[in-house]
This record gives structure tokens, sequence and C-alpha cells, in this order.
């Protein structure tokens, strides 16, 4: 795949980067291992400060949302919703990053148990990470690995998506401009095929990777023949499980949100609705109705609510796994075709809801990246718990309910690394980010992330 950005709105090709040269990737690396020495040791009130002031700088650029627009798709007013979710998480992490990573001191009776006068667990960088990163949120996905791991002290290697280039080194720079010493923040305008000897190389020590599992497996086996950290961040096919105390109209008005936001392109995006026999036709009923009513536009267009999907790739996929469902018998209750429309030449693909899927079908197994959701009617709970564990994902989970009972139930029976109750999956700084089985494994965001890339130390002192 050429490192291009291309307008998925109408296919054109705007601008084309030649890969970096093998002189320019050494340069680099040795310049990530040099700054790291001197960075690890900076005070967390200096990386702080930094990381504020790239907060603010982000907050005031009004171009960068019209850049992710034009190069993967995504409604402007999203656009501009990402980037300052990012300046939000940057000012967490630049407040509580000293509190997360403070010395932990076991108890005195331990301590005295072991032969020690004292003992503490300190937290210390690794040093440079390699983060490979996806297009679909070209912006968060990196801030969320980029802020805890400057704030820990670590020094990043961005390998971006090849279809947002623009968006890559515009990251490079905002933390140059904020302060940043040149090596704390690098991209690498790489293809994929030069990740693998990046990720070997010893001056890398550790690699988080968001994106296809097929990705995922590459570099957790490189990584595992060299013995080095990884946290990935994989598929989903996130279930949205509707029980009979639901709150039926604020249940579907979530669900249409929840399955098309960024144009349908988010991992944890709800995608398999599950629905309690007793309330599924007045559900399915809303749900197809708020789905057929979005807009499907030109992404720069304030009202457009649905744009094109990020390739012709994207696109394609898709359509073979509704065409794929459709023949075996699902019922097409909206969308289900690509868009023909002449003032809409991209890589557009309706708002589709798909019922009677059936364990045959590819798209009961698969990830559906775009805006396509299908239907499930259960019988009771155990039902429910059923359908929504048999996939092979498991990022994340929805459950609309006001049973207590049954929130008991689904938070201890989900397979998955989030259950949230009457309301829609989301990330946030402080809450921990992450799925099981094949949506991945470890976690990013909060505490729990920022420690994935620390070296946890324990110190001893003797009597």
């Amino acid at each position: 795949m050429p490192i291009a950005t291309v307008n998925p709105a109408n296919g054109e090709t705007l601008k084309t980067y030649e890969p970096m040269g093998e002189e320019e990737l050494e340069r680099r690396l040795q310049l990530a291992e040099a700054t790291f020495r001197t960075y690890r040791t900076s005070a967390f009130a200096d990386r702080a400060r930094l990381l504020e002031r790239a907060a603010g700088l982000l907050g005031e650029d009004e171009d960068i949302a019209r850049v992710m627009t034009t190069e993967m798709g995504k409604p402007l007013k999203q656009a501009r919703a990402e980037a300052a979710k990012c300046a939000k998480a940057m000012r967490w992490y630049a407040e509580h990053a000293e509190a997360l990573l403070a010395d932990e001191e076991p108890a005195a009776s331990d301590a005295a148990d072991s032969g020690a006068s004292r003992v503490r667990v300190r937290y210390r960088p690794l040093g440079p990470v390699l983060a490979v990163m996806p297009w679909n949120f070209p912006l968060w996905q990196v801030i969320r690995f980029a802020a805890p791991a400057l704030m820990a002290g670590n020094v990043g290697l961005l390998k971006h998506a090849s279809n947002v280039p623009q968006t890559a080194l515009y990251l490079e720079d905002l933390f140059h401009r904020a302060g940043f010493a040149e090596g704390c923040f690098q991209t690498l305008l790489i293809g994929s095929s030069q990740v693998d000897a990046v990720l070997r190389d010893e001056r890398v020590k550790a690699a988080t990777l968001t994106g296809s599992e097929p990705a995922g497996r590459a570099v957790a086996s490189t990584a595992g023949e060299m013995i080095k950290k990884t946290v990935l961040e994989l598929g989903g096919s996130d279930p949205f499980v509707v029980m009979p105390s639901a709150d039926l109209d604020r249940a579907a008005r979530t669900a249409v949100t929840a399955r098309v936001q960024n144009n349908g392109q988010s991992c944890i995006a709800a995608k398999r609705f599950i629905v309690h026999t007793d309330v599924y036709d007045a559900f399915a009923e809303r749900f197809v109705a708020g789905m057929k009513a979005l807009k499907v536009g030109d992404p720069i267009e304030e009202d457009t609510e649905i744009g094109p999907l990020a390739t012709e790739q994207g696109r394609d996929d898709l359509e073979e796994l509704v065409d794929d469902a459709t023949r075996a018998g699902a019922q097409v209750l909206c969308g289900g075709h690509r868009l023909r429309r002449p003032e809409l030449p991209g890589w557009y693909y309706p708002p589709t809801v798909l019922a009677g899927i059936t364990r045959e079908m590819r798209i009961h197994r698969e990830e559906a990246f775009g805006p396509v959701a299908t239907l499930y009617r259960a019988g009771d709970l155990d039902e429910a718990v059923l359908i929504a564990n048999d996939s092979p994902f498991g990022l994340s989970s929805n459950v609309w309910t006001r049973d207590e009972a049954e929130t008991d139930r689904f938070a201890r029976d989900l397979e998955a690394g989030g259950v949230f109750f009457n309301g829609m999956t989301a990330s946030h700084p402080a809450f921990p980010f992450g799925g099981v089985k094949r949506s991945g494994y470890g976690r990013e965001l909060s505490g729990h992330g920022i420690r994935e890339f620390c070296n946890i130390t324990t110190v001893w002192h003797g009597a």
C-alpha cells in the first residue's frame, strides 16, 4: 500500500510520500535511544508542562480535523470531537501521571519479614516504544499511547497507517512545537514490510499495536521471539443487549450512534444487537427507522452523519460480508447494497440492518467494519449471554436493563474487556481500555495503561 493521502469521498490521490530510506531510519533509531537516556531522568513537572503545551496547541488548531476527514472520511464534526478528546487526554495524564507512577511501599510487616528496613516498588520507563497505529481514529489512537508513554519517561516511534501520512507527520510536529526534544516522539514513514526489522532492533524495547488480527499476530510473533513487551488492541464485534426493562426509545437512539460512529469503522462500535423476544419487534422498528434517517454525504459538509469508508478495499470487504449473509437467508431491513449516486463517487456504503443471522454466515464470526448492524432475537437472559459470547472477539459490550439481578449476571458472564450498562461504550483516559480473546491483551489508558510500558522494580534495603 503506497504512503499517500487518498480522499475516500472521491478517490482522488492528493499527496504521496516516499518511504524513509535505511539511512534516515537508522538516524531516527539512534536519536530515540540517545534522547531516552536523558529524557527518562526529567522531572514529572517538566514532562507535564510540555504535554499541557501540546494539548493547548492541538486545541487551537483549526485544520487538523479537516486533514483527518480528507484522509479517512470521518464526518468533520466527529473529527473535531476527536481532536478535543485528544487534548483532554493529554491534560489528564499531565495532571495524574506523577501520582499514578508514585513509589509504592508494601506493608511494614512484610518488609520486616523479608529482612528489609524498607521496600519500595518503583515504576521506571523502558525506553523507545514502537506504536503501530490504524487509520480509523488517526489522532486519538496515537495520543492514547503517546500521552502516558511520554509522561512515564519513554520515547515514542510511530508507524502510522499508510493512508494517513499527513496526520502522522502532524503528530511529530505537534510534540516538537510543544518543546519536547526531537527524539521524544518521531514518525517513521515506512511501509508495513519494514515493521518487523524495526521491532527486532535492540534499541526498541516494546511495542503497542491497534489494528487487525493478522497485524497483531505478526507483531506479537516477532515480539515474542525477541522477548519484548507488547500491548495489542485488535478487532471487536461488540454485543448490544436489550432486555425487557430497557428504555427502548433511548436504547434505539443510542444503538444507531453506537453502530455508525466514525462511519461504523470503530473496534468498539456496537455491531451485534441482541434483543429479548418480548421487545424485539418494538426495538427493531425504532432502530431501523433511526438508521434509515441518517444523512449520507460528503464528510466535509456540516450536516453529514455518514461519510465514505476509508478505503475501497474496506467497502468491498463489507459488501462481501453482507452479500454472503443475504445469500444464506438474512433479511435486509434497510440498506444492503453499495450506494450508486453520481454525486457521491467515493467508497460509500449505506446504513444497513440485517436480521435472521445464523452461525453459518461469515458476518456472525467476522467483524463488519462499516455501518452494518446484525439483529438477533433472544428468548431469555441465558440465550442473550450465549449469543453475545459466541464470537472470537471480546473488546467491549453494551447492556440495556434496569433489573439489578440482570446487571449482576451480565457483568459476571459477558466475555469482554468492558460492560457498559444503559449507555454507549466509550473510552476515557481515567478508565482502562482493552479486550480479551482475539480482541487482544494488555490495557491502555488509566493507571493500568501507563504502567504497561514500565519496568516495575522492587527496591529492597537491608536492615
